[in-house]
């Protein structure tokens, strides 16, 4: 009895499923965008190139290297001095790109080891776009190979 009933439903189901389909293939045709949809008030984005030096990132790097240490490698690991802070390149691409400027230098770690450190601080990379971002590796901690090899996709 219940084998009966569910093959009744199959056939009806898909029989609705096909009207609902062919009503809708009878829709109206897509017209061109009006006045009021059109995307008047946007512009594109205007970079000033206004990007820090290589030294103002030095606090946010720290930070979110203890952050990612901690939190994803359960390490103790801490940046505890800078030194050779330096600019590799500045907006080395097109103009119209965003502005970022690429450093690099030395970073001495918690384990006593000094590694290197590369990043970039980009105009208006910050989280939603708000304020600058700051992308980094630090040479043989890259544990996720997001910037592998040996940090070269941190670099310019």
């Amino acid at each position: 009895m219940r084998d009966v009933a569910s093959a009744v439903k199959r056939p009806a189901l898909a029989a609705a499923f096909g009207a609902v389909c062919g009503l809708l293939a009878f829709g109206q045709p897509a017209s061109a965008a009006n006045p009021l949809e059109l995307n008047f008030g946007l512009f594109g984005p205007s970079y000033d190139g206004r990007v820090a030096p290589c030294e103002k990132a030095m606090g946010m790097i720290t930070n979110q290297f203890w952050e990612k240490e901690s939190t994803y490698w359960n390490s103790q690991l801490k940046i505890t001095g800078f030194s050779g802070i330096h600019e590799i390149a500045f907006r080395p691409w097109q103009s119209d790109n965003i502005p970022r400027r690429y450093c690099a230098g030395s970073v001495m770690l918690s384990d006593g080891k000094a590694r290197s450190l590369y990043y970039s601080i980009i105009e208006d990379g910050g989280f939603a776009g708000y304020d600058q971002g700051v992308q980094w590796c630090v040479t043989g901690l890259d544990r996720n190979w997001a910037y592998n090899p040996d940090c070269r996709a941190a670099r310019p």
